[in-house]
């Protein structure tokens, strides 16, 4: 019960319907564990729904001037994993999630696949208890926090891809990805990957996995070598 009351407090709501909100907070892990009948993932579908009302409609209104094909894309930028679990860690969701013992080894509370679903799993209760408007309360705010201006990401919404593209019009090959370091503790590491271009290290990136520091590592690239930026990589010698 007191977990509620502070997620009362970190959402800005007056719960009516905890019921729901436990089958929001509970992973498929925890129910099989204690033969519960529900889990969060009907939550999920119907949460993914309501994220999508609630920023189609944000994105339609403050970009008049963009089309379908940009709103799109903004659109799929703002709700694929990665930014999902952004937005549950920006309220601390994994700390109110019911993991078994087994996700909880693998630290589950942190992973992005399953925070990320229990986002939406969360919206799709808060609809349920309160509408649709106090969801978009909640969700619009925190997606503002991160993404101050969410068209900014149709520079950057597929760094991997925007270079590989440029690399291949160069006849430079496919750029290659090699991890430099992994540092930090077990639950929570930091990757340093590099990206390489004809054997060459253009640029690096770090993040909390694999995958967001090869994009973080594309993204420098692609500002060092279609928008001129000027970039040290590190350990490299400078001319």
């Amino acid at each position: 019960m007191s977990d509620l009351v502070k997620l009362e407090r970190i959402l800005g709501i007056k719960i009516g319907d905890e019921a729901v909100y436990r089958e929001a907070l509970t992973h498929k892990s925890f129910a099989a564990e204690h033969q519960l009948s529900y889990d969060n993932q009907r939550l999920e579908l119907l949460g993914d729904a309501v994220v999508q009302i609630i920023l189609t409609d944000y994105l339609y209104k403050r970009y008049t001037d963009l089309q379908e094909g940009d709103l799109t894309k903004i659109r799929s930028a703002m709700v694929n994993q990665d930014a999902l679990a952004q937005f549950a860690r920006d309220i601390s969701l994994g700390s109110f999630l019911m993991l078994g013992r087994g996700e909880l080894e693998l630290h589950g509370q942190d992973r992005d696949s399953t925070i990320s679903d229990a986002f939406e799993s969360l919206l799709g209760a808060v609809y349920l208890d309160q509408g649709i408007e106090a969801a978009t309360k909640i969700f619009l705010p925190i997606l503002l926090k991160n993404y101050p201006d969410p068209a900014e990401c149709l520079n950057e919404i597929n760094p991997k891809g925007i270079l590989q593209e440029y690399t291949q019009q160069k006849a430079q090959g496919v750029p290659q990805y090699r991890v430099v370091s992994v540092t930090g503790p077990a639950h929570a590491p930091q990757y340093e990957v590099e990206v390489l271009i004809r054997d060459k290290v253009v640029a690096r990136g770090t993040a909390c996995s694999h995958k967001l520091a090869e994009r973080e590592a594309a993204r420098a690239a692609v500002r060092i070598l279609l928008h001129g930026e000027k970039k040290t990589v590190p350990g490299e010698k400078k001319e």
